[in-house]
């Protein structure tokens, strides 16, 4: 059973290969990102990130989930060197680059635990995948031509791992460098990185795009993680073990 939808401004498919599969837990699994958009939008003015930005509300009043975020924002941040923080030039505090993973994250245990093991949860391309397609085999899924969306550069077989992908040419440049706020990342297009889990591959995923070329390397030298990267060029570059997880 497949279903999809348009929420926090992108698709978010859902498929669970299982005959039992009903229209409760997909109902659950949207619903539970709706209530993630409510509270992390930093585009919908009566958010608890936009409260807290406008100095409305205090940290003693975060939700759970907000401070959990605060937390593992400043985990990420001391991972990467400096090279992820939600804390914007201007002040006020933007945590997208990492709760995209963590909702997908925190959506796929949801459904883990109504009883599901072949399943995958994915929202604008970042994806989390559990057990077997309809096939009986890993789950089938492709990376972008950032060039040409239309157009698949590599396909990948997944299973029980996370998959996200950082970039300019969806959403322009929406990704910075927090070394260098100014300077716009421009000589590298996409980083799709490879984790065992969405939520640490997302997390690994913005801090690396925001290092440049240099990321891939970042990537490289992590373990449990493996990145594929495409320039400005269109000169594709991967880690090491990223050819395993290729058709």
């Amino acid at each position: 059973m497949k279903q999809e939808k348009i929420l926090m401004g992108m698709t978010i498919k859902i498929e669970i290969n299982d005959k039992n599969a009903n229209e409760e837990i997909f109902n659950k699994i949207f619903s539970y990102f709706e209530e993630v958009d409510k509270r992390f939008s930093t585009y919908k003015e009566d958010s608890e990130i936009s409260k807290i930005n406008r100095g409305e509300l205090k940290a003693n009043k975060w939700s759970s989930d907000m401070k959990e975020i605060f937390k593992l924002s400043e985990k990420t941040k001391k991972e990467t060197n400096g090279y992820f923080d939600i804390q914007r030039p201007d002040g006020k505090y933007d945590p997208s680059g990492l709760v995209k993973g963590w909702a997908i994250w925190e959506a796929a245990n949801i459904i883990k635990k109504e009883g599901y093991n072949d399943f995958y949860v994915d929202a604008g391309g970042d994806i989390q995948a559990f057990g077997k397609n309809d096939q009986n085999e890993p789950w089938k899924i492709g990376i972008r031509n950032p060039f040409k969306t239309e157009e698949i550069i590599k396909k990948l077989s997944i299973k029980d791992i996370g998959v996200a992908t950082s970039g300019t040419y969806v959403r322009d440049q929406h990704i910075y460098n927090p070394k260098n706020p100014n300077e716009k990342i421009e000589n590298i297009v996409s980083l799709t990185v490879i984790g065992p889990n969405v939520y640490e591959a997302d997390r690994f995923a913005t801090a690396a795009f925001a290092m440049g070329k240099n990321g891939i390397y970042f990537i490289e030298n992590l373990p449990g993680f493996e990145g594929y990267m495409v320039d400005k060029n269109g000169v594709a570059k991967m880690t090491s073990g990223f050819e395993k997880y290729v058709i």
